[in-house]
C-alpha cells in the first residue's frame, strides 16, 4: 500500500501465497492510515500462530507474547498508559481455544481495545488440527473421523456478556473489512472483529469460494443497537451473517474503574516510583 505509514516495505511474509492473512494485513493498515493515527502510539498484541505473525508485518509498537495470552498483556497496555491504541490480534485458536478463559473475561473487564480474531475453522500454524471453529464432520489428520463437537460461537458468546462491540467480517471483501476494522477501532470499549479467513493449505473445505456462498451482508435494516436481536442474528449460519451485530455505547472502560486513576489522570508509566516504599514492601514479603 503505497504511501501507508505502517507499510514496512520490502520483507519477506512468511504466509502461504493466497492466505487470508494478507488481506487482513492490508486492510488493517488501510484502516489505521485512514484513521490517521500515530504508529508510534499504536500497539499490536498476539500470542502464537499464523495469524500472530501479522504484528510483525506493521510499522508499529508490538507485544508477542505467549500462545493464548494476547488479551491480558493488551488489558495492562491500556491501563498502563490509556494515550495508547491498543489492538490485540491472533487466530481463532489461540483466541478462543488456548485464549478463551481471557476472552471471556476481557469481554467482562471491557478495555478499551480492539481485538481483531483471524477465524480459518482450523489451526494453521501445527498444520491442520480442528480448532475450536470448526464445523461437524470436518476431517483432519488428528480427527480422522470427523468434528463432532458443536462449533464455538464467539459472536453470540460476546453478545451474550454485552460486550461493547461484536462484528464479523471476510477476507475476501478487504473493503467492508476495512471499514469494519475502523468503527471497531474508533469505538470506546472492547471491540470484538471475528474474520473468516481461508486457510488455503491446511483447510480445504472452507475455502474463498465456500465463504462467499455461506455468507450475506446483515443488511442495512439490522438494528445494532438490539441486543436480543444482535443475538438471533449471531445464531444464524448457512448463511453466516457479516457486519456489524451489536454496539453498546458508554459504560466505563475497564482502565476507568482502576483506583491509581480516582484522583489523578497521569498514565502509569508517568509516575514516579517512590524506591523506598517499593523496597520495604519487598524486604516485607520477603520475611513473610
Amino acid at each position: 500500500m503505497a504511501g501507508n505509514r505502517f507499510d514496512m516495505g520490502d520483507i519477506d511474509i512468511a504466509w502461504c501465497p493466497g492466505c487470508g492473512n494478507f488481506s487482513i494485513l492490508e486492510a488493517l493498515k488501510g484502516a489505521l492510515e485512514e484513521l490517521d493515527i500515530d504508529p508510534a502510539r499504536l500497539v499490536l498484541v498476539s500470542g502464537i500462530g499464523q495469524a500472530a505473525k501479522t504484528p510483525h508485518y506493521l510499522r508499529a509498537n508490538v507485544f508477542n507474547g505467549l500462545h493464548g495470552r494476547a488479551l491480558p498483556p493488551a488489558t495492562a497496555v491500556r491501563a498502563a498508559n490509556p494515550g495508547l491504541v491498543v489492538v490485540a490480534e491472533s487466530g481463532d485458536g489461540d483466541m478462543y481455544g488456548e485464549g478463551g478463559n481471557h476472552f471471556l473475561h476481557a469481554i467482562r473487564r471491557n478495555p478499551d481495545l480492539t481485538n481483531i480474531v483471524h477465524n480459518n475453522m482450523v489451526y494453521g500454524l501445527t498444520k491442520g488440527q480442528a480448532s475450536p471453529t470448526s464445523r461437524p464432520g470436518f476431517t483432519t489428520p488428528v480427527q480422522v473421523d470427523g468434528v463432532g463437537d458443536e462449533p464455538f460461537n464467539p459472536l453470540a458468546v460476546a453478545i451474550a456478556l454485552n460486550a461493547s462491540f461484536v462484528a464479523r467480517a471476510f477476507s475476501g471483501d478487504g473493503e467492508q473489512m476495512k471499514e469494519i476494522l475502523k468503527e471497531a477501532i474508533r469505538h470506546r470499549g472492547y471491540s470484538l472483529v471475528d474474520v473468516f479467513q481461508p486457510c488455503v493449505s491446511f483447510n480445504k473445505v472452507n475455502t474463498y469460494q465456500w465463504f462467499r456462498q455461506n455468507t450475506r451482508p446483515l443488511g442495512k435494516e439490522h438494528d445494532r443497537g438490539n441486543r436480543m436481536e444482535a443475538l438471533r442474528r449471531a445464531m444464524e449460519k448457512d448463511p453466516y451473517p457479516l457486519g456489524i451485530f451489536y454496539v453498546r455505547e458508554g459504560g466505563a472502560c475497564f482502565e476507568d474503574r482502576l483506583p491509581p486513576y480516582e484522583k489523578d489522570d497521569t498514565p502509569l508509566h508517568l509516575r514516579e516510583v517512590d524506591r523506598d516504599k517499593l523496597e520495604a514492601l519487598v524486604r516485607t514479603k520477603r520475611e513473610t
